[in-house]
């Protein structure tokens, strides 16, 4: 992925802006003189199995005696080797650090006080007097509930015209081997230090439990995803990294109802088990399968897991965890650190997920490795648990590792629909070719039957008539008349012919028309009178010019056998629906005024080879000709379906 340089100026810009005014705000309540005091001196007084376990509401005039020591705050007091011998959270906390600081400088202005602090550091409960009375009771017992993640605030009620704060005494309740730890204490308006409160409470607490809601709402979609696609065990190992990692920091910004042991134990053993997930996601994304190390990582982690259960009956193994949680971060780190540079080494070259994940890792290894050296007091109390913001590295290298499988998916899909729109474009192209050379075919076998039907029509009908012509002629067997009928003829043969060959839209009207347009000049020539009563039909969807040729042929024949025997004046040609059963159909009918004939001893003679043509190509057509003939004159009829089931064959 690539950024523009006018993208980064602008990213730049807007974050220098941000941290100006923050800082800005920050150097005018620190600046501000007269209102807000810094306490950094201070005594301190450590008292043993002589403090009352629930601190009264005032100390009327008694404070703990003993030796007062001077110390500075920040204050820290350094890890002391555990001993397994002291049972750390069996027998409560019979130590009591003391410390009193003095503000008797502050002078008070207008509103509410406040006491703000970045940390307290103590296992047990804590609690602060001002003036001698009770402001601030904490009595949860265990880290994760005191001011180890979350800053101490408190607004102290003032009574109208009363005297300002002058002298506060933390008091601190804590297990023999666990040394405690104060920041520094701010007192002034309750206005002028909230900023500081908001702030370390929004980087400390809120911003890390965002983050963290977060990628846990990413891995619970990923979790369904893997219900879809069960072979694919990244979206599983998403999901946990992402639950872990939810429980792992827990302890930073969540209050929960169990004891101090379990809570510790389970954000402890949570982290190794992160650790655990995060080799596991490695190793499936550089493809090695790492089996010593992979073994040693979960068998540390599993021996652990055991060995810290807070149940000092049962598995008397080591001392109460929160009491080792120093130490075990130690051993946290060394195998995160192992880890990270064995991913990176088998991810550097081939694998930039395995690579970006592993330096992910390494990064958050860094990050808490703050948080062992605050919890070995090497850091000032003041300081930060940058151990916080592992999970913001990890859903980022992980959230960059979707994004790219992501857009690498869809430019995947995008080359495979350019391949597949290509390899389309190509066989479109073959096949409009391949269409074209089928047209041509089609078209070069249309004409060459178009050819051989009207070489067969002129053989059989302009052909016949014209050899015959010719003999008749030859041996002078007739008179001009009867060559110039015979011509005649030949030319109406040729001319319908021609008419078949034209466009008729299954229209056996405009079929009729091209019949009328033709032979209405002879018939006039003849005296005839021709009648046309036609009707509006519906259209023969199988007719076409093979099929037109048949129907002007047999309407052609019946005309001429009334031009030639009949001798009428009067000629009716007419059309109207006809359906025969279940078959729909046409029916043309011819009648004339002429004299009749008998039909049936004229197909069966020589003679009548005309009707019996007529038959045949009415039979072709999947039709039916008959013949009604008397004295006062002859009806033809032509039937013809609608829809044509039977295939034409070429009339003889």
């Amino acid at each position: 992925m690539t950024y523009r340089p006018a993208s980064l100026l602008a990213a730049a810009i807007l974050l220098f802006s941000v941290m100006s005014l923050l800082i800005a705000g920050i150097h005018d309540v620190i600046g501000a003189p007269g209102k807000t005091m810094r306490l950094t001196r201070a005594e301190i007084l450590i008292a043993n199995d002589d403090t009352p376990s629930r601190p009264p509401a005032t100390l009327d005039g008694r404070p703990p005696t003993g030796t007062w020591r001077p110390i500075s705050l920040p204050y820290a007091e350094p890890m002391v080797p555990v001993d397994q011998t002291v049972p750390a959270m069996a027998s409560g906390y019979p130590a009591t650090t003391w410390i009193r600081l003095s503000a008797r400088d502050l002078a008070a202005g207008p509103g509410p006080m406040a006491l703000y602090g970045a940390r307290i550091d103590t296992d047990g409960p804590y609690a602060i007097y001002v003036n001698g009375r009770l402001v601030e009771w904490q009595q949860r017992q265990g880290r994760p509930w005191n001011g180890l993640f979350t800053p101490l605030w408190v607004v102290l009620d003032q009574d109208a015209g009363g005297p300002p704060p002058k002298d506060i005494l933390v008091r601190l309740d804590h297990a023999p081997t666990t040394p405690v730890a104060l920041s520094t204490l701010w007192l002034g308006p309750e206005p002028a230090l909230n900023i500081r409160h908001r702030l370390r409470q929004l980087l400390q607490r809120e911003l890390p439990m965002a983050l963290n809601s977060a990628f846990l709402a990413v891995g619970v979609f990923a979790l369904f995803v893997w219900f879809r696609r069960r072979h694919d065990t990244g979206y599983l190992l998403f999901f946990g990294l992402a639950a872990i990692s939810f429980a792992a920091h827990l302890h930073f910004y969540l209050d929960v109802p169990i004891t101090s042991d379990w809570f510790a134990w389970l954000t402890i053993n949570a982290l190794f088990w992160l650790i655990v997930i995060l080799h596991l996601f490695l190793r499936m994304l550089h493809g090695r399968p790492l089996i010593l190390l992979t073994a040693a990582v979960m068998g540390v982690t599993s021996i652990l897991t055991l060995l810290t259960l807070p149940m000092v009956g049962v598995l008397p193994v080591l001392p109460s965890t929160p009491v080792i949680v120093p130490r075990i971060y130690a051993v946290a780190l060394v195998m995160a650190a192992t880890v990270s540079v064995v991913g990176v080494a088998c991810a550097w070259r081939r694998f930039p997920e395995a690579r970006l994940l592993a330096g992910g890792l390494a990064v958050c290894t860094v990050l808490g490795q703050t948080d062992w050296m605050m919890h070995n007091h090497v850091l000032s109390p003041e300081g930060w648990f940058l151990g916080a913001y592992t999970n913001a590295v990890t859903f980022a290298m992980c959230g960059t590792v979707l994004y790219r499988r992501y857009v690498a998916a869809i430019a995947e899909v995008e080359r495979v629909n350019a391949g597949l729109a290509e390899r389309l474009r190509t066989r479109e192209a073959e096949l409009e070719l391949s269409h074209q050379r089928l047209r041509e075919a089609e078209r070069r076998q249309t004409i060459s039957e178009e050819r051989q039907r009207l070489m067969q029509d002129m053989h059989d009908g302009v052909g016949a008539s014209l050899i015959s012509a010719i003999r008749s002629v030859e041996t002078g067997a007739v008179d001009d008349a009867k060559v110039s009928q015979i011509l005649k003829g030949c030319l109406d043969d040729l001319k319908l012919a021609i008419d078949s060959m034209e466009p008729v839209d299954a229209d056996l009207l405009l079929l009729l028309a091209s019949l009328r347009y033709r032979l209405e000049p002879r018939l006039e020539g003849s005296g005839i009178t021709l009648v046309w009563d036609v009707r509006d039909l519906p259209t023969l969807e199988w007719l076409e010019p093979s099929s037109a040729l048949h129907i002007l042929r047999i309407l052609q024949e019946g005309i001429a056998n009334i031009l030639h025997h009949a001798q009428a004046s009067r000629i009716r040609l007419g059309t109207s629906p006809d359906a025969r059963g279940d078959v729909a159909g046409v029916r043309v009918t011819i009648e004339d005024d002429g004299r009749g004939f008998d039909a049936d001893a004229t197909l069966a003679s020589p003679s009548g080879r005309g009707l019996r043509n007529q038959q045949r190509r009415a039979q072709a057509l999947g039709g039916t000709v008959a013949w009604n003939s008397g004295p006062t004159g002859t009806r033809f009829t032509l039937w013809l379906p609608l829809s044509r089931v039977v295939s034409a064959t070429a009339a003889d």
